[in-house]
């Protein structure tokens, strides 16, 4: 995603953000090769002996080194309870709603890392879809904030469930081992991406959904000295903004406001063999975090992130990959989102551990377990259903602006079917649960988020299932 905040016009906003990574184009290029994740089954097509066939290549543009691809995503998924969304899982949030949730477009010319000179390239991303709403840039595909007093209400949709975003528009320049980012890019952080070619399963966890930045803009270098080890670093515009202005109305704000530049970095180590990596990375900078009134305030204040993804291919069949992250938000105004014991006011916390396993059963057919807990520490991050706040509609009990404070648990099984190197199909069966820091509280599953008639409004679990096709083209 994205960030999201959203609150009412005099009292606060919530913040929900989002993330990605680098996008993978048709064959290995100097971008593909310093992954700070390992790869996925299916994001591997790149590796992939013959790889799959692609329908818009033109002569015009490949005898310039232009490549030019994409891919369908259809999918469907569903709740126990029956209520019309599916509690915190975003992408497929709508339960029994046929999806196309991505129609992807991808132009491209990819840097030349053998030739020893200097060479340039670049990417356009554009995505339509039900996923578009979630995958925008302040300022660039959805308002800025003084348009609806919200982030991030999307610019390009066609409907409340589809819509157009661009996640990439950048140019690259390098040389060798050294290259130069600049422009809208998907970020660097964590392991699940925006592409649906990039994920093994349908559904997102909230650590990247809820926890992560999903694109950047400004400038990120590369430097990779070696097969075993790749560096990051860069300066952007805080995460999943383009060029988000100071709200209009707003009569006093504080120093600092308009200042949203922001570091991103990273490593990633590999082994000799490649079977195992380790990544590390992390941003560090401001990112408005709030509104008051009386007087009609806006701040900007930091936000740091961290992220560990470690993956090890115990064998031939068996992958496993192990990610941390944990985020802070400093600068809150007083009493806006609770506190727990020891923590400092206007601080938010949340952080995330999430657990895969892949086992490959022949080349058509992979297995995956995904087990995850994510803990938002204040209320700050989880806020459902998302594509409600996203679109300015409040459900029932005005439930998207009270965030959820408490701890989230998922537990995921999936398989991926690959028919050929073009068609891809993922079902999946999941099961969420949460356990608030005070009874009673808002719950994310069933009752008041469903509003359904007979919903008790007491479901701290939910049982879904769903999957996708992915025609790539």
């Amino acid at each position: 995603m994205r960030e999201l905040r959203r609150r009412l016009f005099v009292v606060a906003m919530t913040v929900s953000t989002a993330h990605g990574a680098w996008a993978q184009s048709s064959a290995p290029s100097l971008q593909d090769l310093p992954q700070t994740r390992s790869l996925p089954p299916q994001e591997a097509a790149a590796e992939r002996n013959p790889p799959p066939s692609r329908y818009l290549e033109t002569a015009l543009l490949g005898d310039r080194g232009i490549d030019t691809f994409g891919w369908l995503a259809v999918g469907v998924g569903a709740n126990n309870w029956g209520t019309p969304f599916n509690g915190t899982i975003t992408f497929s949030d709508r339960n029994w709603q046929v999806m196309m949730n991505q129609l992807y477009l991808v132009n491209e010319r990819t840097l030349d890392a053998d030739g020893g000179e200097w060479d340039i390239g670049g990417r356009i991303d554009l995505l339509y879809g039900t996923d578009a709403v979630f995958t925008t840039a302040a300022g660039l595909d959805a308002y800025d904030y003084g348009s609806f007093n919200s982030f991030f209400v999307p610019r390009w949709n066609s409907s409340k469930y589809y819509g157009l975003a661009m996640p990439q528009l950048y140019a690259d320049v390098g040389k060798g081992d050294l290259a130069l980012r600049f422009g809208h890019f998907y970020t660097i952080i964590g392991y699940e991406v925006v592409p649906a070619v990039g994920d093994f399963f349908y559904t997102i966890c909230n650590t990247f959904q809820y926890g992560e930045p999903f694109t950047h803009t400004g400038m990120l270098s590369t430097w990779t000295p070696n097969e075993q080890l790749v560096t990051y670093a860069g300066i952007v515009n805080g995460w999943d903004n383009w060029d988000s202005g100071t709200p209009s109305y707003v009569t006093s704000r504080q120093p600092g406001y308009d200042d949203n530049a922001g570091f991103l970095g990273g490593i990633t180590l590999r082994s000799s063999d490649e079977s195992q990596s380790l990544s590390l990375t992390t941003y560090t900078g401001n990112v408005p975090s709030g509104t008051g009134s009386d007087p009609i305030q806006a701040i900007s204040a930091n936000r740091s992130y961290a992220s560990v993804v470690y993956t090890n291919e115990l064998s031939d069949r068996l992958t496993w990959v192990l990610q941390h992250d944990a985020g802070w938000q400093f600068g809150l105004p007083d009493g806006l989102y609770p506190t727990v014991s020891g923590q400092q006011p206007g601080l938010a916390q949340w952080y995330g551990f999430v657990n895969y396993l892949f086992w490959k059963f022949d080349d058509h057919i992979t297995g995956g377990m995904r087990v995850e807990y994510f803990r938002d520490n204040n209320g700050f991050r989880v806020v459902t259903p998302l594509r409600n706040a996203d679109s300015q509609e409040q459900p029932v009990g005005d439930v998207a602006t009270t965030g959820f404070q408490g701890n989230f648990w998922e537990l995921t099984f999936g398989i991926n079917y690959r028919a050929n190197a073009n068609w891809m199909i993922r079902p999946e069966l999941r099961y969420d649960w949460y356990t608030p820091d005070r009874r009673g509280g808002p719950l994310p599953f069933g009752g008041p988020i469903g509003r359904v008639a007979n919903a008790s409004g007491t479901e701290y679990g939910q049982f879904y299932g769903g999957g996708d096709v992915i025609f790539q083209f």
